[in-house]
Order: C-alpha cells, then structure tokens, then sequence
C-alpha cells in the first residue's frame, strides 16, 4: 500500500483542499485495508474490497480514494446515516469490520494543542499523530450483500409500465401486474417532485 502521506496528497487533490476529516478518511480506510490484509486496494485486491461509507463528508472522499472503490463501479455503498464511519468488506473471504470515529478525538485534540485556536486546525494535526485506538473503535461486523448488490452484477434491463424509463439492478417493483420503477409505485418517496408543464420556466 501507498504511504499515508501519499495518500492524503492524492485525497486532498480529489477533494480539492485538506481538512481533518481527509486525514481521518485515509487512517480509516488504511486501518481497514489492514484488518482484513488487503495490501493493495488499487492494485492486485482491486476486486475484494466493497466499503459501505455512513456520511456524505470529506471523509469519504478519502475513503475512495485509498481504497479504489467507486460508487460507478458498484463497490462503494452509501448509507445516509450521518456518522463518521464505514464498514471494509472483504469479498474473497466474508470478513468485515467496521470503523466509526471517536468523538473523544475531537478532545484529545484539543488537549494536545490548546494553544491553536483554530479546532480544524488541532484536528488536522492530532489525527496525524494520535493512535488508532484513540481515534477509532473497532467491530467485526456481517454484512449480508445480495447478489444484486455485487460489484460486476448483470440484470435484465426493464422498463418502467408507467413512466417507460429503464430499471437496472432489480430495483423495479411488481403492482397489480405491472412493472414498476420506485419512484412511480411510491411517488411521495422520490427524491425529486415533477414540475406540472405548464409551469415549467
């Protein structure tokens, strides 16, 4: 595996500046390649490795990048829980672990530079430093992954009986005999809410 200092070079150039949580993001995702024994991520293990990543911040940008997994090619999972941590599943041999971020860290930072004003700036220097277990906890975990979830899983593309628009992956629904993207089986779940076309500027 790459070094950290090269790796947080190449997170901070993916993001696009170096914060905390880019430093935590890479000593997350090298600890987790470690548990498991995956030397390279990017490399020959390219293929073992789906990361189940909890939050929508800096960290992840990190994530991806030591570890190569990429939401297009189906090996980085995104659950909206709003936590700084993620879970490193090892394909080839069923293991996982999960890796969550201390909120003690924040303190130990802190402490360690009380003279910085600025937090993200002790931050950034004590998650440098500090031992992995004052910055992380650690859980062996299972983590159930369905054949549709795989990275490389072919399906039948279908089209949706009421909008026409392709569904991948399993994701259509069956009503009343009809095929059926999520979106129009469950129209109050969508992300997005259709602007009538009268009123469309």
């Amino acid at each position: 595996m790459q070094t950290f200092d090269e790796l947080l070079r190449e997170a901070e150039i993916a993001h696009g500046h170096l914060c905390a949580g880019q430093i935590l993001g890479v000593r997350m995702a090298m600890l987790g390649c470690q548990r498991l024994g995956i030397e390279e991520p990017k490399g020959s293990d390219r293929k073992r490795l789906v990361t189940f990543v909890e939050i929508d911040r800096c960290a992840t940008d990190a994530i991806a990048v030591v570890t190569g997994c990429r939401l297009g090619k189906r090996a980085l999972k995104f659950q909206d829980w709003g936590k700084m941590a993620a879970t490193f599943l090892d394909l080839a041999t069923g293991k996982a672990i999960r890796i969550a971020a201390l909120e003690s860290s924040k303190q130990r930072a802190k402490d360690l530079y009380p003279h910085i004003e600025q937090k993200n700036q002790q931050q950034m220097l004590a998650y440098r430093e500090l031992p992995e277990e004052e910055l992380f906890s650690e859980q062996w975990v299972e983590v159930p992954l369905h054949a549709c979830e795989m990275p490389g899983y072919k399906s039948p593309r279908i089209a949706c009986a009421m909008c026409g628009e392709g569904i991948n992956y399993d994701r259509e629904i069956l009503r009343g005999g009809q095929v059926l993207c999520r979106g129009c089986a469950n129209p109050e779940s969508r992300y997005y809410q259709p602007i009538p076309e009268e009123s469309t500027p």
